[in-house]
């Protein structure tokens, strides 16, 4: 190999950890002919050299982009015969993708999370490289599969490296894996690379002018060197113009072949239109044309194939050309015999490619056809048969509804993109409950960018168009018009929060709805919004409990959480709130519903830091943001711990993470993130004692008292009121506490009720709203609160010159924030302790600390008694993965045993059911 020195170092260190016993991952990205394919053919040599790393290979072929999994399928081949050591959901989810088995469509990270378990145990045994080239080939489930795995790799002996064309659709899904740019060869190896493959005399004038015409692309250069002639060579004659570089190298393969025989010349179409890795189709269609292996002899003379009897094009963009040369009528031919020669899985698709024009009974019988694909998961195939489909149908309503079907698949794989564009031919030519369906879609699509401004008004559209055609549609409209609404709040556009909720409480519904429906807990939410708190919060208290009771609890389109979530915080409900969601988060695991499972741990941490834990708070979102990296989904990240940074007394990242959310909120209509902002900074400011910052935080939420998360400024709004001498806007929040306290009458609700009293009271009469709001918290897991209500009954108490009856609650509290890592409060709380006499001492930082997040999580799960399987299936990752965390914890730790993990970390583990 010529040069590519950078290159080669980044293959050597990724191989160097492979050999480790770690895991490594590259993209590379190029032009066509750039050399990516020979850097992949450099990796296998360097693996294999010193023979103790194994190579697999998989090539993404042209033919083969709508065939769901059909690239994942030729990867894993050779190691199904192991499906023995995969967990029975990951194997039912495998086998279903390749449709081995019937199965209901699995979550696609479960499939993900299959391949890797299985190639990691092939690892195991001996490390693994794998090379994937023409990524932009590969069909999109299977990209999706192997970009997660690449993102869940760790410790595992395992390599993987990519080679995709530079703006390939699929890089999108390679994001923030290490990527290297192969760019064209310097002048000078690009002048030695030509002068390797020349015979006669090369002119150094013309070395540099095919060097500057090719930019240094290899492949370029080589064919060069070996069509020009003599004469150009050593300048005699001129070159030809413009140079193949290139789009032109199509063009320069493309003339190779139709220079070849005819029957070659079909062979070769044949070749490029058959599945790589069905020989037996090729032959028995080659067979029906009349044609043999010695029709590929031509080819291989002429270099456009390395093999007769394998027939192997020598490079991937001559298969290309090969098809882009064949004229229509002689494409339509080879898919005509391909059509009776194919597995009946693949005839459809050739009888529709080898139809001119409409055809309706071929449109039908590719329709039908497009289910098996859907069965597997395969719903970015099902969206190119059913467009196909739609191409084929003469009728313009039929035709309008086939695309249609086609776009919401296309939306369930995941490609906006693709969704809108099938959209557009659909629309002009639906009608009725097909137009509201495509209304539906838009707002989804709308959904998947974050965009929620709109959202709810096409819903409200939708259910318009409907009328009282469909009930249970406009239902299914409403639910995810009032969860868009709950999150847009007062920036959205084309409708208001209380509109929807209005539509909503007068819409039909089902009187009996299974236990595990979320039905009664939207309608709960849309009655409170319309109607007002006495109305709603009993219907919400009985949705959530009857959820609690549910022996079954499902996931939804619109993750159930956060609708969860809502509700429980109106009520101040944090224990139907852990439990409902730690079950969610345990059937979304179960699944590999990743999103879902991702949504509903960020709700778990705050859970944790209700009671202070906030190393448990933390290992949760890092968990959210693993997750949210390899699904390719945006997370929240930094926006997520906003809460997490207020009680720790992170400054910066604070307002960093809040300038986001408001800037999110205004470009995308999230009102929400502006009350979450609110409720942040406030926390913040009231523990620094700043409390006319924090009233200027809070003002505007409050003024606004709308859902979600109104009801957890009130307690704020009091205190920051008071303290800040604003006692008439500390009045309407109190007055707002007596009504939606008292309704709620939870431990914390009634607790933060009594706090507000006693901040608004005159005299002694505050010291009773003290202790029972001391006494109410301490029946709820929310330990920060409670602590709180005692940092301000020491203030008061102090403050009346009681100062031995102070140091009894400041010590509680300061030792309580000060454990936790709770820095302004811990502060405020010991300059208050000072006051009376008595000195605070710092604790030091516990052990768990030095614990990275996914360390904490592991050693925590190990603590519970689940082991190394269990972990790993329940983290997503690989059993290798888990034992390299459990070293290291061992070794920070200074521990032996899984056994002493508890009590070196004073925990027991996080619940398993999360």
């Amino acid at each position: 190999m010529v040069g590519r020195h950078a290159e080669r170092e980044e293959i050597g260190r990724l191989l160097e950890a492979v050999r480790e016993g770690l895991s490594g991952v590259l993209v590379l990205t190029g032009e066509p002919g750039v050399g990516k394919t020979r850097l992949l053919e450099y990796a296998a040599e360097a693996a294999v050299a010193a023979g103790d790393v194994s190579v697999v290979r998989l090539v993404g072929v042209e033919s083969e982009t709508r065939l769901a999994y059909g690239a994942l399928h030729r990867l894993l081949r050779p190691f199904l015969t192991r499906l023995s050591v995969l967990p029975q959901r990951q194997r039912d989810a495998l086998n279903g993708a390749f449709g081995v088995a019937e199965a209901v469509p699995s979550d696609r990270y479960l499939v993900g999370l299959a391949a890797l378990t299985l190639l990691a145990d092939v690892a195991s045994e001996r490390p693994m490289l794998c090379l994937v080239d023409d990524v932009h080939w590969l069909d999109r489930e299977s990209a999706e599969t192997l970009a997660f795995v690449a993102r869940r790799l760790h410790a595992d002996a395992l390599g993987l490296v990519f080679a995709a064309r530079d703006g390939a659709a699929q890089l999108v899904l390679l994001e923030a894996l290490t990527t290297v740019p192969v760019e064209g060869l310097p002048a000078e190896e690009a002048g030695t690379l030509l002068a390797s493959a020349v015979d006669g005399f090369l002119n150094q004038a013309v070395t540099d002018q095919i060097v500057a015409g090719t930019g240094g692309n290899p492949l370029a250069l080589l064919e060069l060197a070996g069509h020009l002639g003599a004469e150009q060579l050593a300048g005699v004659a001129p070159l030809p113009e413009p140079l193949p570089v290139n789009s032109m190298l199509e063009w320069h393969f493309q003339r190779s072949v139709m220079a070849l025989p005819d029957d070659t010349r079909s062979l070769l179409l044949l070749v490029a239109t058959t599945p790589a890795d069905d020989r037996a189709t090729l032959w028995r269609a080659a067979g029906a044309l009349g044609l043999s292996f010695r029709a590929a002899l031509p080819a291989v003379a002429a270099g456009v194939l390395d093999h007769a009897r394998t027939v192997e094009f020598r490079h991937p963009l001559i298969r290309s050309a090969v098809y882009s040369a064949a004229s229509s009528a002689e494409r339509r031919r080879v898919h005509a015999v391909l059509a009776s020669t194919s597995a009946p899985d693949r005839r459809a698709w050739h009888r529709a490619e080898a139809t001119d024009g409409t055809d309706d009974e071929v449109a039908a019988h590719l329709e039908a056809a497009s289910e098996r694909p859907r069965s597997r998961g395969g719903y970015s195939e099902q969206a190119v048969f059913l467009s196909r489909a739609a191409e084929l149908t003469t009728d313009p309503a039929r035709r309008a509804e086939r695309f249609l079907n086609a776009a919401a698949a296309s939306l369930t794989s995941g490609d906006a993109t693709a969704t809108q564009a099938l959209l557009d031919l659909a629309t002009p030519d639906l009608t009725g409950s097909a137009r509201a369906r495509a209304t539906r879609i838009r707002a989804s699509v709308e959904m998947l960018h974050i965009r929620v401004a709109t959202v709810p008004a096409l819903l409200l559209d939708a259910v318009a168009e409907l009328g009282d055609a469909e009930p249970a549609m406009s239902w299914e409209l409403l639910h995810e018009a009032t969860h868009a609404a709950l999150v847009g709040g007062s920036l959205l556009v084309g409708t208001t929060l209380k509109q929807v909720a209005e539509a909503t409480v007068g819409a039909r519904r089902d009187p009996a709805p299974p236990s595990w429906s979320p039905d009664p807990l939207m309608l709960g939410l849309a009655r409170l919004i319309a109607v007002g708190h006495p109305v709603g919060v009993p219907a919400i208290r009985d949705a959530l409990r009857r959820l609690c009771d549910s022996a079954e609890l499902r996931e939804l389109n619109s993750p159930f959480s956060v609708m969860v979530t809502m509700a429980a915080d109106e009520l101040w409900d944090i224990e139907a709130k852990r439990e409902i969601v730690g079950r969610l988060a345990a059937v979304d695991r179960s699944a590999g519903a990743l999103y879902g499972l991702t949504l509903a741990l960020i709700v778990l941490a705050t859970t944790e830091m209700s009671e202070g834990r906030f190393a448990a708070a933390e290992a949760y979102y890092a968990e959210a943001d693993d997750y949210s990296t390899a699904t390719g989904y945006a997370g929240g990240g930094e926006m997520n711990r906003i809460l997490l940074y207020a009680w720790t007394g992170q400054e910066h990242k604070l307002r960093a993470a809040t300038g986001v959310m408001r800037d999110l909120a205004k470009s995308c209509g999230l009102g929400s993130q502006n009350r979450l902002a609110a409720h942040a900074l406030a926390v913040f400011d009231i523990g620094r004692s700043r409390h006319r910052e924090a009233l200027g935080h809070l003002l505007p939420p409050f003024v606004e008292d709308t859902l979600p998360y109104c009801n957890f400024l009130l307690p704020l709004v009091v205190e920051a009121g008071v303290r800040a001498g604003d006692r008439a806007v500390a009045a309407v929040a109190l007055e707002r506490m007596e009504e939606r306290a008292t309704l709620a009458g939870t431990p914390w609700a009634l607790g933060s009720l009594a706090r507000c009293r006693a901040l608004m009271a005159e005299g002694d009469d505050a010291e009773e709203s003290y202790q029972e709001s001391i006494d109410l918290l301490g029946k709820a897991p929310v330990a920060v609160e409670l602590a709180w209500s005692r940092l301000l009954f020491g203030e008061w108490l102090r403050r009346r010159r009681r100062r031995s009856e102070a140091r009894v609650q400041l010590r509680a509290a300061y030792e309580s924030f000060e454990t936790w890592g709770a820095a302004p409060f811990a502060e405020r709380a010991r300059a208050e302790l000072l006051a009376t006499g008595e000195k605070a001492r710092k604790r030091t930082v516990e052990t768990r600390l030095d614990l990275t997040p996914q360390e904490q999580r592991v050693a925590s799960l190990a603590a519970s008694g689940l082991t190394n399987t269990e972990i790993a299936s329940r983290l997503f990752v690989t059993t290798s993965t888990v034992e390299f965390h459990l070293n290291k914890v061992f070794r920070k730790l200074d521990i032996s045993s899984r056994r002493q993990i508890a009590s070196v970390l004073g925990e027991t583990g996080l619940e398993s059911t999360a």
